[in-house]
């Protein structure tokens, strides 16, 4: 099977490996090697031709990935909640909140909801807001059309108060603190995030939850929806969340953070909050 990638401007002028890998996912680091992979095994083509590795990504340049369709291993997520209109779910680690590329074939929240939605279909059916791959956590999902545009407009409006534990690296001296910190895409690795004057402004505030000998769990309630907020805001603050290597937190089995809570108000006007137990392994 062979999919054809849709280029963007950030593209341009990248290494092929750097743009498959921000195609693919985002939010692991394993994914540049990955790609890597794919192009000395001949699976990705630019122009019809075989590149290398280093090959930078130009204006017109047709990109297209070989690969084979493979059997999706579906996936039982834990239901929160369930009524005719949302569906909230216990996300796992290791999970997509959709499809990120088209040759990334695996099971993701968005095919678990194709059995509950009943509108439009698409890979993103059902999904209104994402959890990163990293992150477990309580997310809520759209079963129709008319349910979906209902819960975007809240996020779109900010009306949507989500609440995030993590596990950092150090001992946070602020018992609170509100991080007004603008975040811009990083040219040198631009599948990354980094605090910058030329940033969209990103606000997140913190509450430390408990204090150990050399890590803080801390409670993380972003004001805004930038893509890695959080985790860009803490590693700025030299207090890396444990196992986000891509952002210079030490190595773990996982990365230690957690959707605790989100509060919304339902297509049925009951304004509800949901909230997901933390994992035993978040303990200082």
């Amino acid at each position: 099977m062979k999919t054809k990638l849709k280029l963007s401007e950030d593209d341009y002028g990248s290494r092929l490996d750097v743009v498959l890998a921000r195609h693919f996912d985002q939010n692991s680091r394993s994914s540049r090697s990955y790609c890597a992979r794919l192009i000395a095994d001949g699976a990705v083509s630019v122009n019809g031709k075989v590149p290398r590795v280093s090959y930078k990504v130009k204006p017109g340049d047709v990109i297209s990935i070989t690969h084979q369709e493979n059997v999706i291993e579906p996936i039982d997520f834990e239901i929160i909640y369930k009524d005719d209109d949302v569906i909230v779910i216990n996300k796992p680690i290791g999970v997509l909140s959709h499809a990120k590329g088209a040759f990334l074939e695996e099971f993701t929240v968005a095919d678990f909801m194709k059995q509950y939605f009943t509108g439009t279909e698409s890979n993103r059916a059902g999904i209104v807001h994402r959890l990163d791959r990293i992150t477990s956590g309580v997310m809520i999902c759209a079963r129709t059309d008319g349910a979906a545009k209902f819960l975007q407009k809240q996020f779109a409006k900010r009306n949507v108060k989500k609440s995030y534990t993590a596990l950092v690296q150090g001992v946070v001296s602020d018992e609170r603190a509100v991080l007004e910190l603008p975040i811009e895409r990083n040219p040198k690795r631009p599948s990354t995030f980094r605090v910058g004057p030329n940033g969209k402004s990103a606000s997140t505030e913190l509450e430390v939850l408990e204090r150990g000998k050399d890590r803080t769990l801390v409670k993380l309630s972003p004001l805004t929806g930038r893509t890695h907020q959080l985790r860009v805001h803490m590693a700025f603050m030299n207090h890396p969340i444990i196992g986000d290597e891509l952002y210079g937190g030490q190595h773990n089995e996982r990365v230690m953070l957690h959707a605790s809570s989100l509060e919304i108000t339902l297509p049925n006007s009951e304004r509800r909050v949901f909230e997901s137990d933390l994992p035993r392994e978040f303990t200082i």
